[in-house]
């Protein structure tokens, strides 16, 4: 399955020290043994159309290789880590899970 997150930060953290801490982060996330693999990135720069969303800051997308690990990740120690750290930074957060 995967577990694609948008993340938008708050103005306030629109700084490249915090960028570069909040990227640290989503980089620690893929050291948890659950995921199979996956990518963070920003917003690609690519002409505007109607169907497009692009004022996302930051989005991860995860592969996991069932459910169960999935819903082990949720509660993992080193998740929660990330969502104490950073949960006050985000004005907004949309998870879309895929089977």
């Amino acid at each position: 399955m995967e577990h694609h997150v948008y993340f938008w930060l708050k103005d306030e953290h629109q700084n490249a020290e915090d960028r570069a801490a909040f990227e640290q982060g989503l980089d620690e996330l893929f050291k948890i043994s659950l995921v199979d693999g996956g990518l963070w990135s920003v917003p690609a720069n690519v002409e505007v159309r109607p169907v497009s969303d692009l004022s996302w800051d930051y989005a991860i997308s995860m592969r996991f290789e069932t459910l169960e690990k999935h819903n082990a990740y949720q509660v993992d120690p080193d998740h929660d880590v990330f969502i104490a750290k950073f949960k006050d930074w985000w004005k907004k957060v949309l998870v879309m899970d895929l089977a």
